[in-house]
């Protein structure tokens, strides 16, 4: 058995490399030296979660080059300075990357957790590239729709939209490559969606016979995502949705596979995609039980479908819900102290443990650090704090927890891992963890926002019950 399992892996991994095509992307400005561009991908067209495709080092004459290993089309983008540039990669491709002059973040923008950067779409060097006919297609759509804005939008004119599908057919005859002929298709039903306020079921079987491939792409990630977002929830209640809700609390995936099929005019692969899509949403919508959702991810309807895609979709969907949920285990955050000494906020099962998440160059964040010791006079005996610090200047950190006497144990995410692997979006964001490190709260409070009540109480009745559960 175990040979058979050896050759089946080794079968996969061989089939791989003999598919996968080499992509190499350069790229060439002195303003760049020395610099990191990091490329992502999305993980799957539902969960919105993010992987590392590739880095693109730049070396100190502002230089650089990678290759990269592709058997089909993938999307990038890759987010610096103010910019988010997009990339359409394709197998067996050589392109040099423009870079736009460098515009780092202003200090607001660095603080501002709602920052949205500009996105464009990278022009190459030689100007003849799939993101080149991708970038002039934004462009000129972006022209078409401004000059005729009053006739689409306002008036809503079929011939004004008619004409604008026809300059862009004209101008952008090409109907391949396949990623090119779905980017144009795709982009030009958002716009009919936005200007006549179609309803989703008035166009959702566009993404019928979109193959599994495409699908992570931008444009196929955008209309998505807009076609179904929180569809679930209006469809429950809707005149009639008593049945979609009763779907969900049974976990019949059977009913709501027939819903979709009903309404959307989607089946097979695509029909359990939307219904990955309806149930992401409808777990964060607070309309549902979170069992039943979890569970019906969880399935194996979706872990034993036979789309691969399907089945990696769900997988990380589930990992996305459970994510800190209370009574799991977090994981540990290892980072150095302002000494230089590495801590882990998992050492030690003697107390529990408070982690804040903050940045000392704002504000907000450092009167919330002030009132830790007013946290720690009360709770020291049985808490223990640790403060994650966003990277900034060290004297800026040490002048400020010396003034203070802040307590608690400093680390310092110098390369924002802990930020990424936590998810935080905004300072101060806190954590409440047992002693053996699982999650106490699902959303603990920052010391100023009511954390000393909220811990207090839920402390005095669990040193209750434990001493009651002790004397049994």
């Amino acid at each position: 058995m175990s040979s058979i399992r050896f050759f089946v892996v080794f079968f996969l991994v061989v089939s791989f490399f003999i598919s996968a095509k080499s992509a190499e992307i350069r790229c060439s400005n002195p303003a760049y030296a020395n610099q990191t561009l990091q490329f992502y991908a999305y993980a799957d067209p539902v969960s919105n979660e993010t992987q590392n495709l590739f880095a693109l080092k730049i070396d100190k004459n502002g230089n650089g080059s990678v290759n990269i290993q592709l058997s089909q089309p993938v999307f990038a983008f890759c987010e610096f300075g103010i910019y988010r540039g997009m990339l359409l990669l394709q197998p067996e491709t050589k392109i040099g990357l423009k870079l736009p002059p460098l515009k780092k973040k202003s200090f607001s923008d660095e603080k501002n957790p709602y920052f949205t950067p500009v996105s464009f779409w990278f022009y190459s060097t030689d100007g003849a590239q799939l993101n080149d006919k991708i970038s002039k297609f934004e462009q000129k759509l972006n022209e078409l729709t401004d000059k005729d804005f009053k006739r689409l939008y306002f008036q809503q004119s079929k011939t004004a939209f008619a004409a604008l599908s026809t300059q862009l057919d004209t101008i952008f005859p090409e109907t391949t490559p396949a990623c090119f002929k779905l980017h144009k298709l795709l982009r030009l039903k958002l716009i009919e969606a936005d200007i006549f306020r179609l309803r989703p079921e008035q166009y959702s079987s566009v993404f019928q016979d979109i193959e599994p491939a495409l699908w992570q792409q931008q444009a196929f990630n955008t209309l998505f995502n807009k076609t179904f977002d929180e569809q679930l929830s209006f469809s429950a209640k809707a005149i009639g949705g008593t049945k979609i809700s009763e779907a969900v609390a049974t976990e019949n995936i059977k009913v709501l596979i027939e819903f979709i099929s009903t309404k959307y005019k989607l089946t097979g692969q695509v029909a359990d995609l939307v219904l990955l899509k309806l149930l992401h949403d409808g777990f964060y919508s607070n309309d549902f039980s979170k069992k039943a959702i979890k569970n019906m991810i969880a399935s194996n309807y979706f872990a034993q479908n036979k789309t691969p895609k399907i089945k990696e979709t769900a997988k990380n969907i589930s990992i996305k819900i459970t994510f800190l949920e209370k009574g799991s285990e977090a994981p540990a955050i290892c980072l150095a102290n302002l000494q230089g000494e590495k801590h882990c906020t998992n050492a030690g099962n003697k107390k529990f443990k408070y982690i804040v998440f903050a940045d000392v160059e704002t504000v907000v964040c450092q009167e919330h650090l002030k009132y830790l010791s007013r946290i720690n006079e009360l709770f020291g005996r049985h808490l223990d704090i640790f403060i994650v610090l966003r990277n900034t200047t060290k004297s800026g950190i040490d002048s400020f927890f010396s003034t203070h006497k802040i307590p608690g144990e400093k680390l310092l995410d110098t390369n924002a891992k802990a930020i990424a692997d936590y998810k935080i979006r905004s300072f101060p964001q806190c954590f409440l963890f047992d002693e053996n490190h699982r999650v106490v709260f699902n959303d603990a409070k920052a010391p100023l926002n009511g954390f000393e009540q909220q811990f207090g109480s839920w402390l005095q009745k669990e040193l209750f019950m434990r001493q009651r559960n002790q004397a049994r």
